[in-house]
């Protein structure tokens, strides 16, 4: 069995994240990249059924600059066998669409039984690119995963809505997005990154994909009309523990409506 694995570089969300306001583009530089933890637990499901069945692969596979190497390179330091990585200029600034285009796109040319995936990236949060991937691919999506596993040929696993929890199943090969539910991602191992340094991480362009992508061959496109910066946070009123700011507090909450 092959499980491809989505990997996404994204901005460190412990740090304030800035973009630029001329491009309206996260300005990706300004802060340190980590792996999407999102994608690092779907990288643990496919891990768990690696470890329960030595001759399953799992490769891993982005779509970004070439600084998302050192992500790739973590996923195989966890336990990924290889690491395929698109790397192209015209896909800067691409959407959603346009990197679903590639990413099925690199996906074809591998060949798989199950992509794995995040349900959302914890930058752009469209959640939309795993749907996109599986259209594309003409095969089922099993979304907002909760729990994952495969057996006798099919994926399988519960979603939960807000007042219940559904059970659902489809025969592979399938797309499965899972959320931060499913299962805690493994760190890796000093044997695990001394073995990442010799495992393969092939680099690809689109032309070695053989399709066109990226904005310029968007059909529709988004145009950033203004973009200011946040205003800075204003210091609110301090009160003193007496009587007089008692009835301040209570001025306050009546002018709000809150009394």
């Amino acid at each position: 069995m092959k499980l491809i694995v989505l990997v996404k570089q994204v901005p460190d969300t412990g740090e304030t994240r800035w973009l630029n306001l001329e491009t309206g583009i996260l300005d990706r530089a300004a802060t340190e990249a980590i792996p999407d933890e999102i994608t690092e637990r779907a990288l643990e499901c496919a891990l768990r059924l690696k470890d329960a069945d030595s001759s399953t692969e799992v490769v891993v596979l982005s779509v970004g600059a070439q600084e998302a190497e050192k992500s790739l390179r973590k996923a195989m330091s966890m336990g990924a066998d290889r690491a395929i990585q698109v790397v192209d200029e015209a896909l800067e600034g691409s959407d959603m669409l346009q990197t679903a285009k590639t990413l099925a796109a690199a996906i074809k040319r591998e060949g798989f039984d199950i992509v794995l995936a995040g349900n959302q990236s914890t930058d752009g949060k469209g959640g939309m690119v795993p749907a996109m991937v599986a259209e594309l691919l003409e095969v089922p999506l099993l979304s907002d995963m909760s729990s994952f596993t495969v057996a006798d040929g099919q994926v399988s696993g519960s979603v939960r809505t807000e007042h219940n929890e559904l059970q659902l199943s489809a025969s592979y090969p399938a797309v499965a997005a899972v959320t931060e539910r499913v299962a805690e991602a493994r760190f890796p191992t000093f044997k695990g990154i001394m073995a990442s340094k010799k495992k393969t991480l092939e680099k690809v362009s689109l032309a070695d994909l053989g399709i066109q992508a990226g904005p310029a061959y968007a059909p529709q496109r988004s145009v950033m009309v203004s973009a200011l910066a946040a205003p800075p946070k204003q210091t609110g009123p301090k009160l003193n523990d007496d009587d007089e700011s008692v009835g301040k507090l209570v001025d306050f909450l009546e002018s709000k409506h809150l009394l």
